[in-house]
């Protein structure tokens, strides 16, 4: 075989390889249908976790078209209760049940045992309902109003598409970001997260936020760089609390990580339409 073949084969295999990691990634984060043929091991799944922030992009996008399609004979209330809906059928509810298993389990445990048994109850609590409650209102009234505020401002939708790629995306960062340095405290034979949550790499992470940070391409300097800074806030505040009452990290408090660093990116986005409408 020629050198060039033997490259050429090297590059096929390189591609084939990522493609079946997205796959991977895919098919644990989202309800999207993925080839049958996928090659799956524990460690192929760890390294999956690389394409997060691509997963929430792809989700974006398909929610996007969906907004776009039935903006058009709907109102931006109802279409976007639809959107969130559909939504909630591709994903699953992955992360909003994370979110909701970990506010019971922190809200409603004396110590670290009793946190993390409660988080393992599929059962949904008090602390459960308010806290997706409030977040799932908080996500809509965010999105309404950049909806129809980015629309009044620039005659068009493609800032609130942008804006929901880029909280899509860069939420999801976040939340995988914090497995890079932050031990997993769950038994490995409990969780279906763990295989994901062990032993990542810091290049993984350089791949997350170059994708995640595809969006930010429309917003200024100082949006960005304001952004940046309060998710990193608000990162390292998440996870010394997390230390502090369960030791570490769950898949459920990922899952929550994912869910409020979308609407902080909403709420910095929103912030700065109504300071900067121009």
């Amino acid at each position: 075989m020629s050198c060039k073949k033997r490259e050429f084969h090297a590059y096929k295999e390189i591609i084939k390889k990522e493609f079946n990691l997205l796959f991977l990634a895919l098919s644990f984060f989202s309800r999207i249908p993925t080839p049958k043929k996928m090659i799956y091991s524990p460690r192929l799944l760890n390294q999956s976790n690389r394409y997060f922030s691509l997963v929430g992009l792809l989700l974006a996008l398909l929610q996007g078209a969906f907004f776009l399609i039935f903006i058009q004979i709907l109102p931006a209330p109802i279409t976007l209760i639809l959107m969130l809906a559909a939504g909630l059928i591709l994903t699953g509810a992955f992360h909003e049940d994370g979110l909701a298993d970990m506010a019971d389990g922190i809200g409603g445990g004396l110590n670290i045992e009793q946190r993390l048994s409660i988080m393992k109850d599929s059962r949904v609590g008090t602390y459960g309902v308010v806290t997706l409650v409030t977040i799932l209102a908080l996500k809509y009234l965010l999105l309404l109003e950049l909806a129809q505020k980015g629309y009044l401002y620039t005659d068009s939708h493609l800032f609130f598409l942008v804006c929901l790629t880029l909280g899509f995306s860069l939420s999801r960062a976040v939340a995988a970001s914090l497995i890079i340095n932050t031990a997993y405290v769950r038994e490995k034979k409990s969780s279906k997260s763990t295989t994901l949550a062990s032993a990542q790499k810091p290049q993984e992470l350089f791949i997350l936020l170059a994708v995640a940070l595809l969006p930010a391409w429309y917003f200024s300097f100082y949006e960005v760089l304001s952004l940046i800074l309060l998710l990193f806030i608000f990162r390292q505040l998440f996870r010394a609390w997390l230390i502090d009452k369960i030791g570490g990290i769950t898949g459920d408090c990922l899952g929550a990580a994912q869910q409020i660093s979308e609407v902080i990116i909403y709420i910095v986005l929103m912030a700065s339409l109504t300071l900067n409408p121009s």
